[in-house]
């Protein structure tokens, strides 16, 4: 309102990045469960520790997508290509709408404790701040992955650093923090977690979509 009272124009382009954020949700999910960034740096110091890194694959495992909004059915439908079984949780999406996308819609519990994987894709609000928190990862499955490429303060990173170092969570990939710019954090210290600094809407693509949007308006 201030804004438009000093004749200053306000433009939103809210789907100039969903393409690019959900292929970095994806390329975080893969990094992690093929632990690629420790066995890169093994490499370049020198020593092949092939045997070191066992992974897991994506085909014929149950995927989580917490959030189906425009990135999170992207990410869907990319995580199905792989032969994975997609869930959901989101209180604002029907069965209906579900089925015709190919998800099974859970409850937050529900998903929790049948995904291998579960990536996060909600917005920051009062209900979500928090949500994935110590009593959430006590109800996920044994050997989970873990990715955020959304929002900061979804996920209690002290909470999540304490589940993977129990052995209860397998790895985690994030590219966003509770607080921002991140320079110091407890999973900065575990070799199972792969981090970025929130690049997920950093491709020249993305950029160029936003501008011409922007223009547009």
């Amino acid at each position: 309102d201030a804004a438009t009272a000093r004749g200053v124009l306000v433009v939103n382009a809210p789907t100039s990045n969903i393409h690019s954020a959900a292929e970095h949700a994806l390329a975080l999910l893969l990094s992690t469960a093929r632990q690629i960034p420790a066995a890169d740096a093994t490499l370049r110091e020198h020593t092949w520790k092939r045997s070191s890194f066992s992974g897991t694959e994506i085909f014929g495992k149950t995927v989580g997508v917490v959030g189906l909004g425009r990135i999170g059915q992207l990410v869907a439908q990319r995580l199905a290509a792989f032969g994975a079984h997609v869930t959901a949780y989101d209180p604002y999406v029907s069965h209906a709408r579900a089925a015709q996308l190919g998800i099974e819609l859970l409850t937050l519990d529900e998903l929790l404790g049948r995904a291998d994987f579960i990536s996060v894709h909600l917005p920051k609000t009062k209900e979500t701040a928090g949500l994935i928190g110590t009593e959430a990862l006590a109800k996920t499955k044994p050997g989970v992955i873990i990715v955020n490429a959304a929002r900061g303060g979804l996920i209690d990173e002290q909470a999540l650093a304490d589940a993977i170092t129990s052995g209860h969570v397998r790895g985690a990939g994030l590219d966003v923090f509770s607080t921002e710019p991140c320079t110091d954090s407890p999973l900065f210290e575990l070799p199972q977690v792969v981090v970025t600094p929130h690049l997920g809407a950093s491709t020249a693509e993305a950029q160029d979509r936003a501008g011409t949007d922007v223009a547009a308006s």
